[in-house]
């Protein structure tokens, strides 16, 4: 969305907020890749709603986030400033992962398209936006913010694993058609955002729209939604909604088990082609 917000968003009738985001569009418009990331000095009003999710969120984690996302949480306390009373920087957050599994962040107004962000994913590069939700909504916003962007996704780049995956995810989205990016952004939907998986028998969040929700993270694990093994050919083509919870989540067993869901992805496509061009 960037700085334009559509009618229904929070901050819509804000011009105080519209302002703001303004600015942080014009941050990211400007920047260009390999230049420092831009500190922001964030007012009380975001720190205060910064707060209020970070606090919540935190008590969730030890129960319901999987333990990679576990180890490498507190990391980002003691190393990137993650605490109650401070937004991270993007800047910190970046040099972090860079010595951790050569990830690095790129400041973004907001949404990109599907073919856009995975191929960021494909150089190791995540677009993150820099701006937070509207005040009088800390527990939704309609768009990814720097909540759900270093809440949800960061702590996870930091693990190589995840890294590989993720990386594994932006390769398979190049050069390849627009029916086949769909199909590839869906299976980045039940996955980077909304996977699960299991250990130790018990299910555990590893989607970053789940660590980034306090609502949903604690919905996931009820017996409300159906929970499904995830299955690339199934997956691809689940459909799903985006302003509500999941009414399906894919479960799988590791990220290396994941990984290979997508590599089988990527066969099953290039062998549908073939078979296209054969006849």
């Amino acid at each position: 969305m960037g700085a334009e917000l559509s009618s229904d968003h929070p901050g819509f009738t804000d011009p105080v907020y519209r302002e703001r985001r303004a600015q942080f569009a014009d941050i990211a418009i400007k920047y260009r890749y390999g230049e420092p990331i831009p500190r922001v000095e964030y007012t009380e009003n975001e720190i205060n709603t910064w707060n209020e999710i970070f606090t919540q969120l935190s008590t969730l984690f030890p129960t319901h986030a999987c333990r990679e996302f576990n180890r490498n949480f507190p990391l980002l306390v003691e190393n990137c400033g993650y605490r109650v009373g401070n937004i991270p920087q993007l800047a910190d957050v970046s040099n972090f992962l860079k010595e951790c599994t050569g990830f690095s962040l790129r400041p973004v107004a907001g949404l990109l398209s599907s073919r856009d962000f995975l191929a960021g994913l494909a150089f190791r590069v995540f677009h993150s936006t820099q701006y937070i939700r509207h005040h009088s909504k800390p527990m939704y916003t309609p768009e990814p913010d720097i909540c759900h962007e270093l809440i949800g996704h960061v702590p996870l780049f930091a693990d190589k694993k995840f890294a590989e995956f993720s990386q594994e995810i932006g390769l398979a989205s190049l050069g390849v058609s627009d029916e086949y990016i769909k199909k590839l952004a869906t299976m980045y939907w039940f996955t980077i955002e909304f996977g699960m998986c299991k250990q130790e028998g018990e299910l555990r969040a590893y989607g970053a729209g789940l660590l980034s929700s306090f609502g949903e993270l604690q919905y996931c694990l009820t017996d409300k939604p159906s929970v499904l093994p995830l299955d690339a050919e199934v997956t691809c083509n689940t459909e799903y909604p985006i302003t509500e919870f999941q009414p399906t989540y894919f479960v799988a067993e590791d990220f290396e088990s994941a990984k290979k869901n997508i590599r089988l992805f990527v066969c099953l496509f290039y062998l549908c082609c073939c078979c296209c061009c054969c006849c």
